[in-house]
């Protein structure tokens, strides 16, 4: 099952995530496995991801997404409306496909892509880029 809470004023198209992040699991899983996992996706305001920015990566910040993975379950996902949309018009790109990617992003993360290393980070842009365009 797929959780959408939308914490914060914004207005969201929980669906649109859920639809996302199921395609994404779906394409990336083995078999029916991704069924018996659950997806929480959080949005939240900026003061309270810079604290868990700041618990959790040590960065006193706000960001726009963060990943929490879980050994049962798929994971949490934290998106920052606000954060997003200051990207989206800081890449002159739409608020939608900056949340798509976020949300992409968060979903790769909990699928154990990473970016800390160059040819690691190569292989997860790709697998973004492949996912905002389908």
């Amino acid at each position: 099952m797929i959780e959408v809470n939308n914490l914060t004023a914004h207005s969201i198209d929980k669906k649109f995530l859920k639809g996302l992040a199921l395609k994404i699991l779906k394409k990336e899983s083995s078999g029916s496995n991704f069924k018996k996992k659950d997806l929480s996706v959080a949005l939240v305001a900026p003061l309270r991801i810079k604290e868990l920015n700041k618990r959790y990566r040590k960065k006193n910040r706000p960001t726009d997404v963060l990943s929490f993975q879980d050994k049962e379950n798929w994971g949490e996902i934290v998106i920052c409306p606000i954060e997003v949309k200051k990207n989206a018009k800081k890449f002159n790109s739409n608020f939608k496909k900056e949340l798509s990617r976020v949300l992409i992003h968060g979903v790769l993360h909990l699928l154990g892509y990473d970016h800390e290393k160059d040819k690691e980070e190569e292989k997860m842009r790709k697998k973004e880029e492949y996912y905002l365009n389908i």
